[in-house]
């Protein structure tokens, strides 16, 4: 079975015997144009096997380069070159430092310039402090200097591209986390608005029911009470939805209408009071224009809230103030002991008392909900009003 490898395998060996033949063609010329050498069966056999370092140069770059320096003494010997044997010697200093960095290149300089030096003094015909020597030596320097530029720079890249993909993994889970959290804004949202709604229609429907025969006419204003809750309560669900519909010029977009703020507490009076709901609302004039995810926040937290004393508490009386202390926005909801069984007769999930916390948290603030000195029940919230 043939076993194909891999393109940059292929062309890998390829450079390989191409730096082989290169090696050993050069040094056979130097050979042939020096008047005082012979190319003799020994001659060659000293230049193959002095450019053979080359093809194990990539699988073991360290053993590479010791064999091709000590073949430089086998090719001085026997054939007397002495321009191009310092080729095989450079190309493996070069692959050694450009795979293993400055300490494996400090490490080759200080085993091969001495080796050099050994080599010119034997074997050289210039003068010991000369141009010749100089340039020897620079045969060592420079192919293990370019080596390590070649692998800081393959660092370098390698850093980046790591840099770039971390920096990508980044983006992909803060979106994630965002779309975590605009997910749970939203349920949120349809939580508070549809809860609200069911509660009050239930305990409006119940009254209707029970003054259908006795009181018309009051009957009939529960049931307008009723339509006009739902209407509300569907207006605000086809807000908060429109937010997930698709955009574009097909997508059917529904008409998003303002969010409710604090200023709207004063409308959920009427719908409480049809149910059996006294409530007295105190607004500090002096709250003012109030960022929206602050506004919002708070009437949400209202809302909640009072959704939970007809949940769970029945007619009662109810008490919100919100008032404005230096940079923050204090929200409390109070109700007293209720005046009869509460409407479905448990004591619920808790929901919606970590819903209004979670929302209070979001946006810097704190919260704390528990019962009355007294009896009843009390709910706290502070919103900075600076924040985001």
């Amino acid at each position: 079975m043939v076993t194909l490898l891999p393109a940059g395998a292929v062309r890998d060996r390829v450079v390989d015997v191409a730096g082989f033949v290169v090696c050993a063609a050069l040094m056979c010329a130097d050979v042939v144009r020096t008047p005082d050498a012979d190319l003799t069966v020994a001659a060659v056999a000293a230049i193959v096997a002095a450019s053979l370092p080359v093809l194990l140069r990539r699988r073991a770059p360290a053993i590479a380069l010791v064999l091709a320096m000590a073949l430089i003494f086998a090719v001085l010997s026997f054939a007397h070159v002495y321009v191009a044997v310092a080729g095989p010697a450079a190309i493996c200093a070069y692959t050694l430092t450009a795979v293993r960095g400055r300490r494996a290149a400090i490490a080759a300089a200080a085993t091969a310039l001495p080796l050099v030096v050994v080599i010119l003094r034997i074997y050289s015909p210039h003068a010991y402090f000369s141009w010749d020597t100089a340039m020897n030596l620079g045969y060592v320097v420079i192919p293990l200097a370019l080596g390590v530029a070649a692998h800081d720079r393959r660092a370098y890249t390698a850093a980046l591209v790591d840099r770039a993909e971390s920096a990508e993994r980044t983006r992909e889970e803060e979106a994630l986390r965002r779309v975590g959290e605009e997910r749970l804004r939203i349920a949120r949202d349809v939580h508070d608005v549809v809860a609200h709604a069911m509660v009050a229609i239930n305990v409006q429907a119940g009254v209707g029911a029970h003054l259908l025969d006795r009181d018309p006419e009051q009957a009939r204003s529960t049931l307008r009470e009723i339509k006009r809750v739902s209407g509300a309560s569907l207006d605000d669900l086809r807000s908060i939805l429109g937010l997930l519909r698709e955009e574009g010029a097909d997508a059917v977009t529904a008409p998003v209408g303002p969010t409710q703020g604090i200023a709207g507490i004063e409308d959920l009076r009427e719908g409480l009071g049809s149910a059996g709901v006294d409530l007295d609302v105190d607004l500090d004039p002096a709250i003012g224009a109030l960022p929206a995810a602050i506004d919002a926040t708070g009437y949400r937290i209202v809302q909640e809230a009072l959704t939970n004393v007809l949940r769970h508490v029945g007619p009662t009386t109810a008490r919100v103030k919100v008032a404005h202390h230096d940079d923050t926005i204090v929200i409390e909801v109070e109700n007293d002991r209720g005046r009869g069984p509460a409407p479905n007769g448990h004591a619920g999930s808790g929901s919606g008392l970590r819903g209004m916390r979670e929302r209070a948290v979001a946006v810097g603030g704190s919260f704390e909900a528990g019962p009355r000195d007294g009896g009843g029940w009390r709910v706290a919230a502070s919103l900075p009003v600076g924040a985001p």
